[in-house]
Order: C-alpha cells, then sequence, then structure tokens
C-alpha cells in the first residue's frame, strides 16, 4: 500500500533521521523506524504546524513537551555529553522555532522524548509494536493517534530503503 506523504519517506528516513540519530548517539533501526513512522502518523512529513493546536515540526512536538525535555532532562548534569551533542544541531534562531525551521534538530528532540521513556524501544521490523509504542510514549493517551490505523504508516517507515 502507498502512503500519501509530503516527503519522499526514504530520503527522509536516510538523509535527515538516520544520519542525524548517529549524531547524537542514539541510533540503531529501531530508533530510526520509529522516528521516521512518527513523522508520518503525526504529520505525513508534510506539516510544520499543527492545524488548531500548538504543536511544531514534522514530529509535531509541543512546546511544552520541548520545554520539558530541556528543563527536566537536556540541562541535567547527567545529560552533558547528549546536550552538546543536540547543541551541535542548532542555529542561532530560537531552539522551539527550530522545530520548524530545523529537521535535524527537530528529529533529535523527538529521538530525546523517546529516550525518555521507561520502555525499551520495540523490535525494529514490528509495526504494531512501533506504532503502539508511538502511542503509548510519544502521542499519549489523550492524543488523536491511532496506533490500529497508524501500523500501515509504521510499516512504510520500515519498508523505505
Amino acid at each position: 500500500m502507498s502512503v500519501c506523504t509530503g516527503l519522499d519517506i526514504s530520503q527522509l528516513k536516510h538523509e535527515i533521521i538516520a544520519p542525524t540519530l548517529q549524531a547524537i548517539a542514539l541510533d540503531g533501526p529501531a530508533a530510526v523506524n520509529l522516528v521516521t513512522g512518527i513523522a508520518l502518523a503525526e504529520s505525513r512529513a508534510a506539516y510544520l504546524r499543527q492545524f488548531n493546536g500548538p504543536a511544531l515540526g514534522l514530529w509535531q512536538m509541543e512546546p511544552a513537551t520541548h520545554d520539558d525535555c530541556w528543563t527536566n532532562f537536556l540541562n541535567s548534569t547527567a545529560q552533558s555529553v547528549l546536550r552538546g551533542r543536540i547543541e551541535g544541531l542548532l542555529s542561532p534562531e530560537p531552539r522551539l522555532t527550530q522545530l520548524v525551521s530545523n529537521l535535524r534538530y527537530a528529529c533529535a528532540m523527538a529521538r530525546v522524548r523517546l529516550f525518555r521513556a521507561p520502555a525499551p524501544l520495540p523490535v525494529a521490523t514490528d509495526a504494531a509494536a512501533l506504532s503502539a509504542y508511538h502511542k503509548q510514549f510519544y502521542n499519549s493517551v489523550l492524543g488523536a493517534a491511532n496506533a490500529g490505523s497508524n501500523r500501515v504508516l509504521f510499516q512504510a517507515a520500515i519498508d523505505a530503503t
């Protein structure tokens, strides 16, 4: 089944996501497929701002989530190395603005959000598990994502070569 998206899924996966996750040392097949699938599930890899909501970027991260990642995780002494890697992706403009304008930064922040989840990443090739993980640890119970119907998007992420 073909998935209609804004960006070419293979290019997004291999030109943005995989190198970004490698640069912040939070890569691996499961992470790459999960972050790719999240871009598809959250914005169809097309929309940079949520309609009728505050979420920003392809990964549709809300400002409060972004700020929490910095305040309660990246700014801790224990995360100084990861913080330095993330800061290396930044341009001079405000960080929050870069969720829209800087694909590598937005991708890295999505991975930081997932890195904070209490459960290990699912198997890289299990679309249903990746979709369920997205719903539980990225989108939330209150979010609009549907793990069952989004499975096809995570399969497209897995299949993107």
